[in-house]
């Protein structure tokens, strides 16, 4: 069995980020939807994610801040 792309997805407009989520699934992805980069950021730390999926402005830490902070750490997945 092959196992599923994980994909993490940040976005702060509830309705598109469950669109998003839902839609993603659909397509065979397994997703998880976090309402902030802040919250996604930590989720990452703790999870294993094959691709993030970032809203640019989010509130308490937005797209770009969440990107430069993974890329500091040196981690390389992509965005």
């Amino acid at each position: 069995m092959e196992e599923k792309t994980r994909i993490l997805l940040c976005e702060d407009e509830e309705n598109i980020g469950m669109l998003l989520r839902e839609f993603l699934q659909a397509k065979g992805y397994y997703a998880e939807l976090y309402p902030d980069g802040d919250a996604g950021y930590k989720a990452f730390l703790k999870g294993k994610f094959d691709i993030c999926v970032l809203d640019v402005m989010m509130p308490k830490m937005d797209g770009y801040e969440f990107t430069r902070q993974l890329r500091q750490s040196g981690n390389n997945t992509p965005i």
